[in-house]
């Protein structure tokens, strides 16, 4: 694998991360399944998976619509499409339509989907407005387009209140922008939406808190395992900060005092009118 192929996901797509984003689909679940159902996805529509990544939601999506509802899933990593493909063999799923592209340059047919599904997607993309435009241009009336992404990355809090772990969130924010990402999309999300004909019909805060030992704990283990590295290789933090961060969690880990609140998600319903 190439250098490239590793750095087609902020985070890679490798082995480790393949199987930290499974884990983090289990804990974030709820929240999905609750917006599909806000957003009124149901048995028999056509959605479109944006930025579908190893397809964890995809193939949830597909059982929710059904044998006579189809779900097409876009992403431009060849591995994680790779592996979506051997899931949907394995498990015998036959209503998902895979497409190798990126999502910036999604040219769907006008009103051909009743609804889209992006997730922590958005955040990432230099020319976000373009994916919406072609999404809304996608939707038949009355269609939905479901986003759960980031809003004021920076409040992850950690207490008790730890130097080293806001140095870690501030560089992960730099990180992203530097590669034209914004870890505060959400909060531009519903001018997008209204500029490309799409009415807003909900935006709705998700804040939630994780103790040690808790799923939901591990869900930021996971990530800063994987991505410290990342960032001391972009020269955004030190090995000693690594090695200063990796013996400040584990003691927090150790105290059922601490708790962690996770960087703000909200929900944007769109609505094609």
């Amino acid at each position: 694998m190439t250098k490239h192929e590793e750095r087609e996901y902020v985070l890679g797509t490798n082995d480790e991360e393949l199987v930290r984003l499974g884990f983090q689909h289990r804990v974030w679940g709820e929240q999905a399944f609750a917006l599909w159902e806000r957003a009124g996805f149901a048995p028999g529509q056509t959605i479109l998976d944006v930025g579908c990544g190893p397809g964890f939601a995809t193939l949830d999506l597909a059982r929710l619509v059904g044998p006579q509802g189809r779900i097409i899933a876009v992403d431009h990593s060849a591995r994680f499409l790779d592996h979506l493909k051997v899931q949907l063999a394995t498990q015998g799923v036959k209503n998902v339509e895979t497409l190798l592209q990126d999502v910036k340059t999604l040219n769907l047919p006008s009103g051909s989907i009743d609804g889209a599904f992006a997730r922590w997607v958005l955040c990432y993309l230099g020319d976000a407005q373009s994916v919406v435009s072609a999404v809304a241009k996608a939707l038949r009336p009355g269609g939905i387009f479901a986003v759960q992404d980031y809003f004021n990355y920076r409040a992850a809090t950690l207490a008790p209140k730890s130097a080293i772990f806001t140095k870690v969130i501030e560089a992960v924010d730099a990180s992203w922008r530097a590669r034209g990402g914004d870890s505060d999309f959400a909060g531009r999300l519903p001018g997008m939406m209204q500029q490309c004909g799409l009415e807003v019909r909900e935006v709705r805060p998700i804040l939630r808190v994780a103790r040690p030992g808790s799923a939901l704990w591990d869900w930021p283990t996971t990530f800063f395992r994987n991505y410290i590295p990342v960032l001391v290789e972009m020269g955004l933090l030190t090995p000693a900060d690594q090695e200063e961060f990796n013996s400040d969690w584990s003691q927090h880990s150790a105290d059922s005092a601490t708790f962690f609140c996770t960087p703000p998600v909200f929900d944007v319903i769109g609505v094609k009118p």
